[in-house]
């Protein structure tokens, strides 16, 4: 049997720096666990610009298409801001995701206890948070038809239309429930049904989904108020489900919760391919950070705990996936820090590599 396939796509900025950690990890799994992947490495956002006049060339598309997954590190620069908008870094990471037609975006909002005191909310409030939004990626209000920028009598209206059909609404409720399956059969679903059509139809179609998942607990919140109440009891959620523009919002709350952009990964998943997993994009949410770019103060935990979804979610692979998260909580735990995440004056932070190397040991001594 072959081994799984992955395309590697570091981009710019601190995005191959993280990435040359991602690699030594899954080198790792190839060695001591046995676990080999076919890997291939292209280029993406401005990289593939200043290679190739475009931010993703036709034939790394293709190669996308072909793989069993993408990660991908982080798109963009000061240095691309005056490009024309079709070509500018981040035209490569949506046609990505429009191409590989990736409608579900997972965004995980875990709060490691050791990383408790960075969050802006009290420590018995996010200690020990864990919690998944799924929001939907490529329909609603950021595609929605007709868009744009007219003139009505003496001035300018600016037009942007929420749309949504029963089926798009279908299947990223039922990537939800699946997901809740998986975890504590919880589902929170936030739209706003009492003043957009959009969201009572919302409302109405992941209700009846809901049907086909008996053992999982259905509610519905509008999402001002669930935005209050991830501010107020985020542990009271466990999965949520909401649409493209709310999803936008609700995932950088949530990820604020935990403290720190330099530990979140994130998962964007299409439709199944023949072998029955979904086509996916992994990435950490975190941007380029071209400040601090080849300085080695970049944070690999976000893209390796990608790696960690891609793991469980597209190779199947849900112990090995604990394995390198239980390494990354260990690392914290025992104090290593880089330096995003440090909050005692006058301690030396760990470089990017030096947190790789932490990680590395402590997947050692899980063996």
């Amino acid at each position: 049997m072959a081994n799984p396939s992955l395309l590697i796509l570091p981009g710019d900025g601190i995005g191959p720096e993280v990435m040359t950690e991602v690699s030594r990890i899954i080198d790792w799994f190839g060695t001591k666990r046995g676990i080999r992947f076919d890997v291939s490495e292209d280029l993406v956002g401005g990289a593939a610009y200043d290679a190739h006049g475009t931010p993703l060339h036709d034939d790394t598309m293709a190669k996308a298409q072909e793989v069993d997954a993408v990660l991908l590190g982080a798109v963009g620069g000061p240095k691309y801001d005056a490009l024309d908008f079709s070509v500018k870094p981040e035209r490569g990471l949506l046609r990505l995701r429009k191409e590989m037609d990736l409608f579900a975006n997972l965004r995980p909002a875990q709060c490691f206890d050791a990383l408790s005191d960075f969050s802006s909310l009290k420590k018995d409030v996010v200690s020990g948070l864990d919690i998944m939004i799924v929001r939907e990626l490529t329909s609603g209000v950021y595609f929605g038809e007709p868009r744009g920028i007219i003139e009505e009598g003496n001035e300018r209206v600016g037009i942007n239309t929420q749309r949504y059909t029963e089926s798009e609404i279908d299947r990223v409720a039922r990537s939800a429930f699946d997901l809740a399956m998986k975890r504590n059969k919880k589902l929170c679903s936030m739209e706003k049904a009492n003043v957009m059509e959009s969201g009572i139809l919302w409302r109405e179609v992941v209700t009846e989904v809901g049907k086909d998942y008996p053992e999982v607990e259905l509610s519905h919140m509008y999402a001002d108020a669930g935005a209050m109440q991830l501010t107020r009891w985020p542990k009271q959620f466990d999965v949520i489900v909401t649409d493209n523009l709310f999803g936008d919002l609700l995932s950088d709350l949530a990820a604020m919760l935990t403290g720190s952009l330099g530990m979140l990964p994130s998962a964007s998943l299409g439709k199944p391919m023949e072998n029955g997993r979904p086509k996916a994009l992994y990435e950490p949410v975190h941007g380029s950070a071209p400040d601090i770019a080849g300085q080695g103060k970049a944070n690999p935990c976000a893209c390796i705990l990608s790696l960690a979804m891609a793991l469980r979610y597209s190779f199947d692979l849900g112990d090995e996936a604990t394995r390198l998260e239980e390494a990354v909580e260990q690392v914290l735990a025992d104090g290593v820090r880089t330096a995003d995440l440090l909050n005692v004056e006058g301690a030396t932070p760990a470089t990017t590599s030096q947190m790789g190397d932490a990680v590395l040991a402590a997947l050692d001594a899980s063996l």
